[in-house]
């Protein structure tokens, strides 16, 4: 009888594989479809970010009528694009180490 038990523990090993690859594949498909989302809409908030302060550049460059308020809304309007760049450091970082255990969870899923 191991003749017969052969064949059929390859079939299995083959069937194993093919349910391997097929959630593998899966699980990239899902991870490069997130990825997308989360592209848009870290576009879509920075061009909103970007819109804002612009606005409020404007109106307080309307509002400045003197080299003093000049020198404080340039000064303010630095600080907030400082503040801007740390927050998307920060967004970046934290979706690198999401990415990075996704990744992770997606290759350890596989074997």
């Amino acid at each position: 009888m191991p003749e017969l038990s052969e064949p059929i523990n390859r079939e299995t090993q083959w069937a194993d594989a093919n349910k391997k690859a097929v959630h593998f594949m899966l699980g990239a498909q899902r991870m490069m479809l997130e990825e997308a989302v989360f592209a848009a809409y870290a576009t879509f908030d920075r061009v909103r970010t970007e819109t804002h302060l612009f606005s409020e550049f404007a109106s307080k460059l309307g509002a400045a009528h003197s080299v003093q308020d000049w020198k404080a809304m340039g000064s303010e309007c630095g600080q907030h694009q400082l503040e801007l760049i740390r927050r998307d450091c920060d967004r970046m970082l934290k979706h690198g180490e999401r990415l990075i255990e996704a990744t992770s969870n997606l290759l350890n899923n596989r074997q």
